[in-house]
C-alpha cells in the first residue's frame, strides 16, 4: 500500500516509519519540518517519500494525501502551557479528517489513550477521544488503537519513570501511584498498528491494546528500580499532591518541562486497563512484560539504539531574524591540523554525557538554574553519543542548522531574555588542516536582556575558548587514531 504518516518526526511515526517500509509498502511522511528526518537511517530507502505539509490547511493537506490507501494521524500536543491545546488537537483533526475524505483516503489508523470513558476523565484522555471521534466524523473508517503507558527507550512516561526512580531513593508521591495500569512496549505498539493496516477485521474499530501484565505504578518503580540495580525505593504517598504540583516535582528531578508532565500527571489518576482483547486474536505476537520491556529499554540505551525520543517532536523555532536591534557576538577560531571530518565529528559529540569540553561545573550550575526557572536545564541529554541530526535537542539547545563536515548550528532553548545561537563552521584548507570557527550570537530583550550578556561575558573566556581547545584536543586525538589504523 501507499500510507500517509501525519507525526513522522514524533516518537511513535519515527518507530512505525522504517517498519511499514520493511513490510513492503510506500510511505508518504507529512512534516513540517522535513529536515527532522532527512537525516534518519530509512529516508533514503526506496519507497520512502518526506514532503513539507501543513496539517491546518486542508486543500493542500488534500493533495497531499491524494493516491495514500490509507494514513496514520499520530498528531497529538502534549503542552498544557497552552490552555488551548484541546482546541488545537480538535481542529487538525478535523482538516485532516475532511482533508482524506476529500483525497480518497480508505481509512484512518489513530493512536489514542486508554482509560475508562465517564466525567473523570482527565483533559488529556478526553481530548483524545474527542479526536477519536473527530476523525470518524467525514465517514472515512478510523481504526483506534488505545495504549496506556508505552514503555521503550526514549519516551516520555518511561524517562520520567527511570529519572524518578534513579534519583529519588524516598518518594512521596500522590495517591495515584496505587492506580492500576497495564503498561505496553513500544515494539508491540508498533506491531499492532503495523499489523492493522493489513487485516481487514480492524477497520472502522476501536481496539484496547497493553502488555502483559496489570499492575499498580509503584510496583512497576519497583521493577525499574530492580533493573537498575537499585535498592528497592521507598514510597509515601499522600493525598494532597495535584497534578500541577506533581508536574512541577517531575520537572525538577527529570528532563521533562511542567507543561508536558502535567498532562500526563493528570493521566495517572485514571485506572488505565484493557477491557477487551480481541486485537491480541487479530494480530497476535508475543507480549512483552513489564519488568522485560524495562529491559529492553535499558538495553537500547545503553548500546546507543535509541531510535527516537520524546525530545525529538514538536515544531521548532528555526533561526532568529537578526535584522534590527543590538546583536552581541563571541567569536573565535582555531586552526587545526586535522581534516574536516574529524573536527565536525569532535564538534557534534558536545552535550550529553560526554559534557562541553570545558568548564562542565558551569554548564551544570547554568542547567540547574534553567531548570528552576522552567526551562529544560541539562537533563534532556542527546539521543546518541556521536551522531546528531536537524531538529534533535543536545541538553538545552536544538539542532536547527547542519552540514556535514561543514557546520553545526544550535539556538537555545534555555530560559532567557532574548534570544542565542551557536554555530560552528569547519573550513578545509588542504586535505589535512581546516580553520574552526565557533560564533555565539545574543540578541537581547529589554535591559534584562543587556543586564544578561554583560553578566556572563567574563566567563566566556573559560567557556567557549575552553571548548574551542577541547574539540581541537578531541579532533586531534581522532585523527591520530584514524592515521593508526590506517597504517595497521
Amino acid at each position: 500500500m501507499r500510507v500517509a504518516i501525519a507525526g513522522a518526526s514524533g516518537y511513535i511515526g519515527g518507530r512505525l516509519a522504517p517498519r511499514l517500509l520493511d513490510a513492503g509498502h510506500e510511505i508518504l511522511c507529512l512534516a513540517r519540518s522535513p529536515e527532522k528526518l532527512s537525516s534518519r537511517e530509512w529516508a533514503s530507502l526506496p519507497g520512502a517519500e518526506i514532503r513539507k505539509s501543513d496539517l491546518a490547511d486542508q486543500d493542500s493537506l488534500a493533495r497531499d494525501l491524494t493516491g495514500c490507501d490509507a494514513a496514520y494521524y499520530l498528531v497529538h500536543s502534549m503542552n498544557s502551557a497552552s490552555q488551548r491545546y484541546a482546541e488545537q488537537d480538535r481542529k487538525l483533526a478535523q482538516v485532516f479528517a475532511a482533508a482524506a475524505r476529500q483525497a480518497g483516503v480508505k481509512r484512518i489508523l489513530y493512536l489514542g489513550g486508554l482509560g475508562e470513558t465517564g466525567a473523570g476523565l482527565s483533559k488529556h484522555l478526553s481530548s483524545r477521544r474527542e479526536v477519536e471521534t473527530i476523525l470518524a466524523s467525514t465517514g472515512v473508517p478510523v481504526t483506534v488503537l488505545r495504549a496506556a503507558m508505552i514503555i521503550g527507550s526514549g519516551s516520555a512516561s518511561f524517562e520520567i519513570l527511570r529519572y524518578l526512580v534513579e534519583r529519588l531513593p524516598v518518594m512521596i508521591t500522590p495517591r495515584w501511584v496505587s492506580t492500576p495500569c497495564q503498561p505496553i512496549a513500544v515494539r508491540n505498539v508498533i506491531g499492532y498498528l503495523t499489523g492493522a493496516l493489513t487485516v481487514p477485521e480492524t477497520i472502522g474499530g476501536v481496539f484496547d491494546i497493553g502488555g502483559s501484565e496489570v499492575m499498580p505504578y509503584r510496583d512497576i518503580m519497583d521493577l525499574m528500580a530492580a533493573e537498575l540495580k537499585l535498592p528497592r525505593r521507598w514510597i509515601l504517598p499522600v493525598p494532597v499532591l495535584t497534578p500541577r504540583l506533581s508536574s512541577y516535582w517531575i520537572h525538577l528531578i527529570t528532563p521533562l518541562s511542567h507543561d508536558i508532565a502535567k498532562p500526563l500527571a493528570e493521566g495517572l489518576k485514571n485506572p488505565v486497563v484493557c477491557r477487551e482483547d480481541r486485537i491480541t486474536r487479530l494480530i497476535p505476537q508475543t507480549l512483552l512484560g513489564v519488568r522485560e520491556a524495562i529491559h529492553a529499554a535499558l538495553a537500547k540505551m545503553a548500546s546507543n539504539e535509541v531510535e527516537t525520543s520524546w525530545s525529538m517532536a514538536g515544531p521548532i523555532a528555526g533561526d532568529p531574524d537578526w535584522a534590527g536591534g543590538k546583536v552581541f557576538r563571541d567569536s573565535r577560531q582555531v586552526s587545526i591540523q586535522a581534516p574536516a571530518s574529524a573536527v565536525f565529528r569532535a564538534v557534534c559529540r558536545v552535550g550529553g554525557g560526554h559534557g562541553w569540553y570545558a568548564a562542565d561545573w558551569l554548564w551544570h550550575v547554568r542547567g540547574w538554574l534553567d531548570r528552576l526557572f522552567g526551562g529544560p536545564g541539562l537533563r534532556r541529554g542527546r539521543r546518541n553519543p556521536e551522531h546528531v541530526g536537524y531538529g534533535e535537542a543536545l541538553d538545552f539547545w536544538r539542532v536547527v542548522g547542519i552540514e556535514g563536515d561543514r557546520r553545526l548550528t544550535l539556538r537555545a532553548e534555555m530560559k532567557l531574555p532574548g534570544d542565542a545561537l551557536l554555530e560552528f563552521r569547519i573550513e578545509p584548507d588542504g586535505a589535512a588542516r581546516c580553520t574552526l570557527s565557533q560564533t555565539a550570537l545574543f540578541r537581547p530583550r529589554g535591559l534584562m536582556g543587556l543586564a544578561y550578556w554583560y553578566a556572563v561575558v567574563p566567563l566566556h573566556h573559560i567557556v567557549f575558548a575552553g571548548m574551542l581547545r577541547g574539540i581541537e584536543r578531541e579532533a586531534l586525538r581522532a585523527s591520530a587514531a584514524i592515521n593508526a589504523a590506517a597504517v595497521r
